[in-house]
């Protein structure tokens, strides 16, 4: 009998407690894989391009995991033509450009910053350690892929560290909304005189 106790409490132990504490981490916003990483120091709008085009398409969005290892989307993804000239959105040095998983990535860290950004599916036109300006080309948009649902894409990921962030807060407000406003001339009113 007391054999028979020890057993179920062991069991109680190994199924009903984890079970416990597990909802209770999650009501303390804790994870089962730990706590979500620290937000960190606000990333500074140091972008002076777009990765690709003018003001692409973003076809999906950042979704902040809410665990280390829970599911999310790390990253924008933005529309771009197979072929499409990938620039980088601040200056840095090329720190990874090669192949992962099949895809072809493209990492530079910005400088005078923590910060890292990658490029993917490219194919790069740079190697490790380049210096990148603002702008420059460091690959081409790769064909193929069902990360954007057949569309053409690449996905542009931030990191500090081993930590995951929006990148769109590279982008200065006068770039995320498509430039500073212009005033048109008016046509046909007088000119005031004098």
């Amino acid at each position: 009998m007391v054999v028979m106790r020890r057993a179920m409490r062991w069991m109680w132990a190994a199924t009903v407690l984890p079970l416990a504490l597990g909802a209770a981490a999650a009501r303390a916003g804790v994870g089962a894989d730990g706590p979500p990483p620290p937000a960190g120091p606000p990333v500074p709008a140091v972008a002076r391009a777009w990765p690709v085009g003018v003001r692409p398409p973003v076809l999906r969005g950042w979704e902040p995991p809410v665990t280390v290892y829970g599911p999310g989307h790390r990253g924008v993804d933005l529309g771009a033509a197979p072929g499409a000239p990938v620039r980088t959105v601040a200056a840095g040095r090329v720190s990874y450009a090669g192949r992962v998983a099949g895809r072809g990535v493209v990492a530079v860290q910005l400088t005078g910053t923590d910060l890292r950004t990658t490029y993917e599916p490219v194919t790069a036109t740079v190697r490790k350690g380049d210096e990148v300006a603002a702008g420059e080309v460091v690959g081409t948009v790769e064909a193929g892929g069902a990360h954007c649902g057949g569309q053409g894409c690449v996905h542009w990921g931030l990191l500090r560290g081993d930590v995951y962030l929006d990148p769109l807060l590279l982008l200065p407000p006068w770039l995320r909304n498509a430039g500073p406003p212009r005033l048109l001339p008016v046509l046909g009113v007088p000119l005031p005189r004098g």
